[in-house]
């Protein structure tokens, strides 16, 4: 294998790994914070955790889809779903915020923590590819 198909391979499967690690941390800080915090602050980073993971799904759909209607590869995505689903992430954010704000105030700032669960990932994804530039070589 050459080493642009190696590296080409290596770095096509990001978004993979970055999903993947996305669910980890949220277990992990999930269960840290119940332990730490107690379970409402846990319930709202849970929730938070989720719209983070959705949010990053759609919002990679609504990329791919944006990108596949500029260089028309032959599949057609509508106009007015692609702007909907864009949309409907922050009703949904909106929504969950307001919900666990009205049950229970504590856990809005759980919600909040979680949604920098993206940012947690990418840190994460960003730091192995160093890893594997460095000590790999790719």
């Amino acid at each position: 294998m050459s080493p642009e198909t190696e590296a080409e391979s290596f770095y096509s499967g990001a978004l993979t790994r970055i999903a993947r690690c996305m669910i980890a941390l949220a277990v992990l800080f999930t269960t840290a914070g119940w332990v730490r915090f107690g379970w409402r602050i846990a319930l709202g980073f849970a929730c938070g955790c989720a719209i983070a993971y959705l949010n990053f799904r759609w919002l990679e759909r609504v990329v791919s889809a944006i990108a596949d209607r500029a260089t028309q590869t032959g599949q057609t995505q509508s106009s007015g779903g692609v702007v909907f689903r864009f949309l409907l992430r922050y009703f949904l954010m909106a929504v969950a915020a307001y919900a666990i704000f009205s049950v229970s105030p504590a856990s809005l700032n759980g919600l909040f923590a979680g949604l920098f669960l993206p940012v947690a990932g990418i840190a994460c994804e960003a730091a192995y590819e160093v890893y594997v530039a460095v000590f790999r070589g790719v």
